[in-house]
């Protein structure tokens, strides 16, 4: 096959030699709300096609290979007090795979157990090229089964932050400490 980034001959679908020139994360932080921050890897303008591989078949392998670079690479060298788990927002499927869920699992480590599905939107509500406007006016309604854990929350890109505060909201209103969120992806870097 050939790697989608360069267009070699490669045995995955983005090369080695990809890999680790071209997408060797970077560490970017951003203030949400008072001491509330997002944590992302990489500038939604460096690898937006390679998100929007989300909405194919080969999505998965792409996320799976991004996810290693970054959030496995964090999970590595990330140290806390206690256990914390990563919640991917949303974690819905499209072509039999959620990037979210393929994020939080790669944060597996000896403080972060993912779990799966604990943080869902009650309605579907389509944000992509929304403003800040329309997403204040049609929020996801998140519902969760999680009480009392801390938490770090997950998901592909952030633009406005506001889907990430949404969920912020409804874990904390059932006791839950969410510690930051971590994305791929920034849209204002």
């Amino acid at each position: 096959m050939k790697c989608l980034v360069c267009g070699n001959l490669s045995f995955s679908i983005i090369c080695k030699k990809c890999q680790k020139n071209i997408l060797m994360p970077d560490f970017y932080k951003r203030e949400l709300e008072k001491d509330f921050f997002n944590y992302s890897f990489y500038s939604f303008n460096d690898i937006e096609d390679l998100l929007l591989s989300k909405y194919y078949f080969h999505g998965d392998k792409i996320f799976n290979i991004l996810a290693k670079l970054s959030f496995k690479e964090f999970a590595q060298n990330f140290e806390f007090d206690r256990q914390i788990y990563s919640v991917g927002i949303d974690e819905h499927t499209r072509h039999d795979f959620s990037q979210t869920a393929i994020l939080s699992k790669h944060l597996k480590s000896k403080y972060i157990k993912p779990v799966f599905g604990r943080c869902k939107a009650t309605n579907i509500v389509k944000y992509a090229g929304k403003d800040l406007n329309f997403r204040q006016k049609n929020p996801r309604k998140f519902k969760t089964s999680l009480f009392n854990k801390s938490i770090i929350l997950v998901d592909d890109l952030i633009t406005t932050g506001t889907t990430i505060l949404e969920a912020k909201k409804t874990l904390e209103k059932r006791g839950n400490n969410v510690l930051f969120s971590l994305t791929l992806a920034d849209a204002k870097r």
